[in-house]
């Protein structure tokens, strides 16, 4: 390997830090309030560079805004008949019919796919509140070694953890969740015939807070779990029977002590 890939080879030994991704949304989020304070306080040939950098930024941020709103231009012709001349030869319920065109027709078909396929996993709670992290965890300051550096975190929210899960050796051990916090069973009610039933959890999909979150399996208000509904008798419409399907928890499991969900169908 190259010496100048130390970098590359860094991250395909060790992998990246548990808030990677937290941390590179914040920096994201920081960056409109540098180029502010830059643009305050900058002086001189660097101030100049700064607006000039500034206004290609600009100039390209109206193209596309300008090529966004040319799709919706609509343009009308006149309705032409076989020969091709305007109007000659048409029956007159069709000279005042115009050949309406619009750009943005062309891709509806396609949008429309689209749209059937989202709309299979449109959810009944599409925003929730966000958690922060002091929320979801405690500092565990307990042991000669952690109490040191306090790197320890125990998530105070209700958790999923697979059938064979064990955990890790004590001292190495990232974050505790605690047996009473774990769940393995949800209220899952199905939206067409207004049931509720108590399913297993099979999986936990995504959780819309963070995706350390999903990997660690937390269950918060909005979060998108897998349920087995092999009990329920579904079947495809090629007459196989579905295993799994997904939900949605609907409330807050640290609150009411139960986990409840809307099927997603």
């Amino acid at each position: 390997m190259p010496q100048n890939d130390y970098m590359e080879r860094h991250l395909k030994l060790h992998g990246r830090r548990l808030d990677h991704e937290e941390r590179l949304r914040k920096k994201n989020a920081r960056e409109g309030h540098r180029k502010s304070k830059d643009a305050q306080n900058l002086r001189g040939l660097r101030a100049k560079r700064q607006q000039e950098a500034r206004r290609k930024e600009k100039i390209q941020m109206k193209k596309a805004i300008r090529a966004h709103e040319a799709r919706n231009v609509k343009s009308s012709d006149a309705p032409r008949d076989e020969d091709g001349e305007n109007g000659e030869g048409l029956p007159h319920y069709m000279l005042d019919r115009a050949g309406e065109r619009n750009a943005k027709a062309l891709s509806t078909a396609i949008k429309n796919k689209r749209n059937e396929k989202a709309a299979r996993f449109a959810v009944p709670l599409p925003k929730v509140r966000g958690i922060s992290e002091e929320e979801t965890f405690s500092v565990v300051k307990t042991g000669a070694k952690t109490k040191k550096k306090a790197w320890k975190r125990m998530i105070t929210k209700p958790t999923f953890v697979g059938p064979d899960f064990t955990r890790g050796p004590v001292k190495l051990e990232r974050f505790i969740r605690p047996m009473a916090l774990r769940y393995k069973k949800a209220n899952v009610t199905h939206p067409s015939l207004n049931v509720t039933v108590l399913l297993p959890i099979l999986s936990v999909k995504k959780n819309p807070q963070d995706p350390m979150y999903t990997r660690l399996g937390v269950l918060t208000k909005g979060t998108i779990i897998e349920v087995d509904v092999s009990d329920l008798g579904m079947t495809t419409t090629s007459g196989k029977v579905v295993w799994g399907r997904w939900a949605q928890v609907t409330n807050n499991p640290e609150n009411d002590g139960c986990l409840n969900s809307v099927l997603l169908v």
